[in-house]
């Protein structure tokens, strides 16, 4: 009776629509993520300026988290969610202008609904998954997110070099996917009971410290991991696109295809594994399979090559994102709730952004072996902050 009635819970209508929106959130941003850098390349900036247009993204989505955690706590957890994802539709026709510029503005306005999106999602993932269970949900959660790198990266390289299709059509796609993700969003709102939000108590301060004073230091470590485990993500996605196109590596879109299934089918799977071994444990097989995922792209030449990388890199970010997500869970104080998913939802666009701008610059002062290793050796300080935190990780 009881193990029937936690996968009742787990699969709740608000989890469901939960996952739902997130799916269609991160169905545009994967269909953008090798479109941005390509798009920018053919406007003639180089790899750097390509750093900077991805960099725009996580300052905006950094920024405005204090404010939109607060927000979340005070009104709507899924009424900031479908804000967010309005916000990514209107940001990404600004990128209709064929102008560098216009791509920084677009991804830094994009950024600020990520923080939307995500900040909502997070908050209402903690609030409706069970205790018991919260790696097994958050691998879940994760799951359906990255499963949009399953298909959408390789359409939209297909779209671009299609004879109908282009950047244009790309961007127009992307918008209508984050548009119907905000339709899911607003169902979601209807569905989910107001009485299972927490409303904080008063606070003496004044309101506009009570806003910044977002980040909870029960969240620290948490945050600190996910900062870790993502910041390497750009070199995997942004720029190794480039980078096959460098080499020579044909139909490419079969990478996406490859490494999206590896991360639908690992996240539910590790993250439930991760609830049986320890969030320790588990987090020392993710930050060695990235870390070696990582080091093999150097010698890579090949499809089958660059595919068995990508495969352990995400396994191993499959197992890290459901480790952390459910200690953030753990972590974070009922009251506050939407303020601490917000703090540590930060770490996630802060290490894109920041992995972004470091990409860009590694390639210009060393070329794209000097980029794999430096971010190996990165992603390899997750062990030391692993072994360093390890009581608290038990």
């Amino acid at each position: 009776m009881m193990k029937t009635a936690k996968l009742e819970s787990l699969w709740s209508p608000t989890f469901t629509l939960l996952c739902a929106a997130q799916f269609l959130g991160y169905a545009q941003s994967y269909v953008l993520q090798p479109t941005f850098p390509l798009y920018v390349t053919h406007l003639g900036g180089s790899p750097f300026v390509v750093g900077l247009v991805l960099g725009c993204f996580g300052i905006t989505s950094v920024l405005f988290r204090p404010f939109i955690g607060y927000w979340a706590d005070r009104w709507s957890e899924s009424g900031v969610l479908i804000l967010g994802l309005l916000a990514q539709a209107i940001s990404i026709m600004i990128c209709f202008i064929p102008f560098i510029g216009a791509t920084m503005i677009a991804n830094a306005f994009r950024g600020i609904g990520w923080a939307g999106m995500t900040a909502g999602g997070y908050t209402l993932l903690a609030t409706s998954a069970p205790a018991a269970r919260r790696g097994e949900a958050a691998g879940y959660y994760r799951g359906v997110q990255s499963s949009a790198t399953i298909l959408f990266p390789a359409v939209a390289l297909w779209i671009i070099d299609a004879s109908w299709g282009g950047f244009r059509t790309a961007f127009a796609a992307a918008m209508t996917m984050a548009l119907l993700g905000a339709g899911v969003g607003v169902t979601l709102w209807r569905q989910t009971p107001q009485t299972a939000r927490s409303v904080p108590a008063p606070s003496s301060e004044p309101w506009w410290r009570d806003i910044l004073n977002v980040f909870d230091r029960s969240i620290a470590l948490p945050a600190m991991l996910l900062f870790t485990l993502n910041l390497s993500v750009p070199c995997l996605t942004s720029f190794f696109v480039i980078y096959a196109r460098e080499i020579g590596i044909s139909h490419f879109g079969w990478y996406f295809v490859v490494t999206g299934t590896t991360s639908l089918i690992a996240r539910p799977l590790l993250g439930r594994a991760s609830d049986k071994i320890g969030r320790a444990r588990s987090l020392v097989v993710a930050f060695t399979l990235e870390t070696i995922g990582l080091l093999l792209l150097p010698v890579i030449t090949t499809l089958a090559g660059a595919m068995v990388s990508g495969i352990l890199y995400y396994m191993g970010s499959a197992i890290g994102g459901a480790t952390i997500f459910a200690l953030a869970m753990d972590k974070a104080p009922p009251e506050r709730r939407g303020r601490a998913m917000a703090s540590f939802s930060v770490s996630l666009p802060l290490s894109t952004g920041l992995g972004g701008l470091l990409c860009g610059w590694a390639i210009d002062f060393s070329g794209y072996t000097g980029m794999y290793l430096m971010t190996a050796a990165l992603c390899a300080l997750g062990l030391v902050l692993t072994g360093r935190k390890w009581a608290q990780l038990q």
